[in-house]
């Protein structure tokens, strides 16, 4: 396989065919993300990919799961996906589902007929990096979009094309005056979009990010451990799903939470005061990683 860069995918995703379609972020200027710095965003040739996808049927000839990297894969050019999309299918035709990441560009390129389309092509879940629901967040972060309400809409596409969705919320990213307003208008905005899943991760500030040299010049405070824990508890209380899974259990974070929604929430709420009370032990910040 053709790898270049930094390779990321989701925790859910450890089982699956990496195929890297693109190279880079086509949004690339979030504050807080240093993944692809001064890496130029670029779709890679189709014979690269056919040779990866020939490789992988080979290497791989029973896998059920695919994962399209970089970044937003999704926003390339529709007849251009839909091609690797059928290519895959006929080299790896045991697979039962593709993932890929999706951006607000990218969603708002795409139609709902396009993604039911892609549906029919096994595209079985957008991860989707909503981050906040607060629109004064967002504008900060730079993170694309400014408006929760738009990503109600491009999420609710999504699922209407009757593809599962996953969307990750970061807690801490609004800074520590913001923290509780961020944290409910990010549940009002996730119970709107009811995914199937939602995970939250804890702000980590990158070396060389512009989060860091916000930081570095007094324009952002990282809420402490008790404000972050704070914060899930807000978000947790804001947030109603019908059946998904809210997920606090990246390594990024200092409580490990896995709740089945509805049922486990109380449960959950009641693990965070315990934890705030100093019950519960935390993380410990060796163990703590992006």
């Amino acid at each position: 396989m053709h790898y270049e860069g930094n390779i990321i995918r989701p925790p859910s995703e450890a089982r699956s065919i990496i195929l890297q379609a693109t190279v880079g972020c086509s949004h690339n200027r979030c504050t807080f993300c240093p993944t692809y710095t001064g890496v130029r965003f670029r779709i890679k040739d189709e014979a690269t990919l056919s040779t990866d996808i020939r490789y992988a049927a080979h290497a791989f000839p029973g896998a059920r799961r695919l994962f399209i990297t970089d970044g937003d894969a999704l926003v390339i050019p529709f007849k251009r996906l839909f091609k690797l999309f059928e290519e895959i299918n006929e080299q790896l035709p045991r697979l039962t589902r593709i993932g890929i990441y999706a951006s607000a560009k990218a969603l708002r390129r795409r139609s709902l007929e396009e993604l039911k389309l892609l549906k029919e092509q096994k595209l079985g879940i957008i991860y989707y990096g909503l981050e906040s629901g607060d629109d004064e967040t967002l504008k900060a972060m730079d993170k694309g979009t400014t408006s929760g309400e738009e990503s109600i809409a491009l999420c609710n596409k999504v699922k209407e094309a009757g593809i599962r969705l996953s969307t990750t919320v970061m807690i801490g990213i609004a800074g520590r005056e913001r923290s509780l307003i961020h944290a409910r208008e990010t549940g009002k905005v996730l119970s709107a979009i009811d995914p199937n899943y939602v995970g939250a991760l804890v702000t980590m500030i990158a070396p060389g990010t512009r989060l860091e040299e916000a930081e570095r010049q007094g324009k952002f405070t990282l809420p402490d451990q008790l404000g972050l824990l704070l914060e899930l508890k807000e978000m947790i209380t804001w947030t109603n799903l019908s059946r998904g899974m809210f997920m606090a259990n990246h390594a990024s974070n200092y409580l490990p939470i896995k709740i089945h929604s509805p049922a486990q929430k109380e449960a959950a709420l009641k693990m965070i005061d315990e934890a705030i009370n100093g019950a519960v032990p935390l993380r410990e910040e060796w163990m703590r990683g992006l």
